[in-house]
């Protein structure tokens, strides 16, 4: 597969160079220069697959010219022990819970497959990188689960200071090995920023091949997809078209829908709920896109004011906004709509939602409101509640069940290098610190 670079299409990249790169030279983001769709055969029989099925024809279907299948099935089988369940919530209303695996976030759907397939491509090349990432809260665990001792990776995670859950900040600042955390004074776009400041020095990707494992990285993205369509398999047989709302805010797990879409699966519409940073749901609305500073809000892994991924929304539907609102729609909600929404499910059906999920049942009820067609409506549930667990005991006013590999960290010192938001800071702790 190649890639091409949303800023200078004639800058191209093999599917090696884009998990390794992470970004383009030009500070563009790599896209498939070609979405090739799934069989026929596949859609029809995909109710009878499981998970790890799914995501080996997905993988195989984007990347067969590369790997062969007997190394995407391994590939697959060693990231995946866990899947993407639906349940049913209120009359018409699934959630796609995708909090499962090892970090109880759907990030771990990314960062192991990431892990797994660079791990495939160091094997070959012998090569060392080190991992800068980002987070707002659930990719920061994550990608230090999936990248855990992982030889020839090291990893670096910046963080904003007191803007994480404490559970969210335990996972990523108590395994130590290859992973390091930085805690950053500052705002999640300020830890993006460093990011990707560090990628575009020469001297530092020169000196110590850095590769990202945010959903800037094409590698991130395209596992994500894979849940989309488990969760078509498992509603396939009611028969009706399906709508999924999906909390965002770097817009990496809507760009995983579109991509899935863009490759057959057969979706009604999609809508991006998001809380107070809300550039995306103005933009579906006014055709303006207008980032701003990140505002903080209690679905804080989607506290970001200037996305990412938009720029692989526009070009998924060619850059043409009326397109876009075909196919996409976008709410946005405050802090005080999210605790009602949790409330209201919960007094309906007993079901814990954490505030990003919220966010996302809002959406679909708000969509549903607008829809003059019938449909099953899905919305993503991106963690566990208990990885916000003061939010959600005090919202709900009853205690939350804590699983025991959450509870395990609560009584583990954090350890973390704490440093202002200023680039030249953090160069010189990735000069002085890095192989």
């Amino acid at each position: 597969m190649i890639f091409y670079s949303t800023k200078t299409s004639s800058l191209k990249a093999s599917l090696e160079e884009a998990i390794f790169n992470s970004l383009p030279p030009d500070s563009g983001l790599y896209m498939p220069e070609h979405i090739p769709t799934v069989s026929a055969e596949f859609l029809a029989t995909i109710e009878d697959r499981t998970f790890n099925e799914i995501a080996v024809e997905i993988t195989y279907t984007l990347f067969g010219d590369e790997i062969s299948r007997s190394k995407i099935e391994e590939i697959i089988n060693g990231a995946y022990d866990f899947e993407s369940p639906v349940f049913p919530v209120n009359q018409d209303n699934y959630v796609l819970e995708l909090f499962h695996g090892p970090s109880m976030a759907f990030k771990d759907f990314g960062a192991r497959f990431m892990a797994a397939i660079m791990s495939y491509f160091l094997l070959r090349s012998q090569k060392q990188i080190n991992i800068l990432v980002a987070t707002s809260g659930d990719t920061g665990g994550a990608v230090a689960q999936g990248f855990y001792k992982i030889p020839g990776i090291t990893v670096t995670i910046l963080y904003p200071s007191g803007k994480v859950s404490d559970i969210q900040e335990k996972q990523l600042t108590t395994l130590g090995h290859n992973v390091t955390a930085i805690e950053v004074d500052g705002t999640f776009d300020d830890c993006q920023r460093l990011v990707k400041e560090a990628f575009l020095d020469p001297e530092l990707n020169q000196r110590f091949h850095l590769a990202s494992a945010n959903s800037i990285n094409i590698a991130r993205l395209i596992p994500q997809s894979f849940y989309f369509f488990s969760a078509y398999a498992q509603l396939k047989k009611i028969g009706k078209p399906i709508v999924f709302s999906v909390p965002s805010g770097n817009f990496g797990n809507l760009s995983a829908g579109l991509l899935a879409y863009k490759m057959g699966l057969p979706v009604e519409h999609f809508v991006a709920s998001t809380n107070l940073n809300n550039a995306v749901p103005r933009y579906l609305k006014t055709g303006s896109y207008e980032p701003a500073a990140s505002v903080e809000t209690i679905s804080n892994a989607m506290d970001v004011g200037s996305p990412s991924n938009f720029v692989r929304l526009q070009r998924f539907f060619e850059d043409d906004w009326t397109l876009a609102t075909q196919k996409l729609s976008g709410f946005f909600f405050t802090d005080e709509q999210t605790k009602n929404a949790m409330r209201e499910i919960y007094d309906q059906s007993n079901y814990i939602m954490c505030p990003h999920t919220a966010v996302a049942y809002q959406g679909l009820q708000e969509y549903r409101k607008m829809s003059p067609s019938d449909f099953t409506g899905v919305f993503l549930a991106t963690a566990h509640p208990a990885k916000f667990i003061d939010l959600v005991e005090e919202t709900l006013e009853k205690p939350v069940e804590v699983p025991e590999r959450l509870k395990s960290l609560l009584s583990i010192e954090k350890e973390a290098i704490q440093m202002n938001a200023d680039f030249s800071e953090f160069r010189s702790l990735l000069m002085s610190s890095l192989k």
